[in-house]
C-alpha cells in the first residue's frame, strides 16, 4: 500500500482516530495524495520584509490579506501561527488550517549563533483550540535545523509532535532546513536528501525542503534523491522568493514530474500580489500540483 492511498494510515495513529486522520489527509490533499500548502508563517520568520517594499502589493501590508487569499484560492491547507488564526479565524471558517508550532525571526544570523526554534505551542494547545473554535484545523508543522548545535532538542520536539499529532488524527509537515556553522552548503543535493530521510525517521507525513542546487542553480532533477530518501514521507519544496510566474510554474512542474515531489509550499510567490492576482496564482499552482496541468496551461489561469 502506498502513502496517499485512502487506506494508508501510519501505525502511530490509534484505531479510534484513524477516520479523523483519513479525513484530514484527504481534505488537505484533495484526495490526490499531493499537498498545495499556502505558507503564511513569515510574519515571524521574515518580520515585515516580505510584506512591504518594492514589488510587493500594498494589500500585503495587512495580515488579513493572507486569510482572504486562503478563503478564495484553491489550496490544500493554509499554514500560519495559532495567534493569527485566533485573531482572524472567526471570519474565515471555511479555510483548512495547519498550525505552525515554532517560528523564529531572521535577526540573529547563523554567523552569530546556530539556529534554534523551540515550540511556541503544543499539539494539545492546538487540539483544545480546534475543539473550542470549531475551525477546520487539519495539520501541524514544525521546523528542524539539522546541523545546528541545537538539533538534538529540535529533533526531540519534532518526534514528540509527530506522535502527539497522529494520536489526535492530525497530519504533520516538518520543515527540514540544514543550517548552522557546520553546514557548508544548505542546498547540496545529498544534504537535502539527508534532511528528507530525517523527516521519514521521525514519522512525518510530509517534509518541506529547499530545492537542491548545483553551481548556484536550482536543479529539480536532483530532488529524486530526496524523494527516494523520504520513502513514505512525501516531499514538498519551499517556494522561495518571488520570481516571474512562468519561471515559478515551470519549476514547480519539474519538481513534481522530474524530481518526484508531492506538491508545494508557497508563500511569497502568492501573497505579495494583489488579492485577485494571488487567488489566480493559487489556482494555477493547484492546477499543476493537483491536476497535473502543464505550466503553459497553468499560466493561462493567471491570464498570461
Amino acid at each position: 500500500m502506498k502513502i496517499g492511498d485512502e487506506g494508508f494510515v501510519p501505525l502511530d495513529v490509534p484505531v479510534e482516530t484513524r477516520d479523523i486522520y483519513r479525513e484530514n489527509y484527504r481534505e488537505i490533499t484533495h484526495g490526490r495524495g499531493r499537498l498545495m500548502l499556502f505558507a503564511g508563517d513569515q510574519k515571524i520568520e521574515h518580520l515585515n520584509d516580505d510584506f512591504m517594499g518594492p514589488g510587493i502589493h500594498p494589500d500585503d501590508a495587512d495580515p488579513e490579506h493572507l486569510f482572504r487569499i486562503a478563503a478564495r484560492g484553491r489550496i490544500g491547507v493554509f499554514a500560519t501561527q495559532l495567534g493569527l488564526i485566533s485573531r482572524y479565524g472567526m471570519d474565515y471558517g471555511n479555510v483548512p488550517y495547519l498550525v505552525k508550532l515554532n517560528s523564529k525571526t531572521n535577526l540573529r544570523k547563523t554567523a552569530d549563533q546556530d539556529p534554534f526554534s523551540p515550540m511556541l505551542h503544543t499539539v494539545g494547545d492546538v487540539v483544545r483550540f480546534r475543539d473550542r473554535s470549531g475551525l477546520s484545523i487539519r495539520a501541524v508543522g514544525y521546523t528542524v535545523y539539522p546541523g545546528s548545535e541545537f538539533e538534538s532538542e529540535m529533533l526531540r520536539q519534532a518526534a514528540r509532535i509527530v506522535v502527539s499529532a497522529h494520536r489526535y488524527g492530525l497530519v504533520t509537515v516538518l520543515w527540514m532546513y540544514p543550517r548552522g556553522k557546520s553546514v557548508r552548503d544548505e542546498t547540496a543535493p545529498h544534504l537535502v536528501a539527508g534532511a528528507a530521510g530525517i523527516a521519514a525517521a521521525l514519522g512525518s507525513d510530509f517534509a518541506k525542503v529547499n530545492v537542491p542546487e548545483k553551481d548556484g542553480v536550482q536543479v529539480p532533477e536532483l530532488l529524486k534523491e530526496a524523494t527516494n530518501a523520504g520513502g513514505r514521507t512525501k516531499i514538498i519544496c519551499s517556494g522561495g522568493p518571488s520570481v516571474d510566474e512562468a519561471q515559478f510554474l515551470k519549476g514547480l512542474y519539474n519538481q513534481i514530474h522530474l524530481g518526484g515531489t508531492s506538491g508545494n509550499a508557497t508563500g511569497r510567490n502568492i501573497h505579495q500580489k494583489s488579492l485577485q492576482e494571488a487567488v489566480r496564482m493559487c489556482d494555477a499552482i493547484a492546477a499543476i500540483s493537483l491536476d497535473d496541468t502543464g505550466p503553459d496551461e497553468a499560466l493561462k489561469i493567471i491570464g498570461k
